[in-house]
């Protein structure tokens, strides 16, 4: 079975590990129902409100 011959140091496992971090999600305020939701998403009560109000094209933001 293959063994290290060396210990890893301390600054070579930081720089491996230096892209296995995780980034926050991004949260803005919906302006239909002033909720805070990922970007980019839009709720599914949000859509249903918009397609019922029968204003074609875009959401309101």
């Amino acid at each position: 079975m293959a063994v290290p011959k060396r210990r890893k140091s301390v600054s070579a496992k930081g720089k491996r590990r230096s892209h296995d971090s995780l980034t926050p999600i991004n949260l803005t305020i919906c302006p239909m129902c002033k909720q805070s939701v990922p970007t980019h998403r839009v709720h599914a009560e949000c859509l249903a409100e918009h397609m019922k109000s029968g204003a074609p094209g875009r959401m309101p933001f």
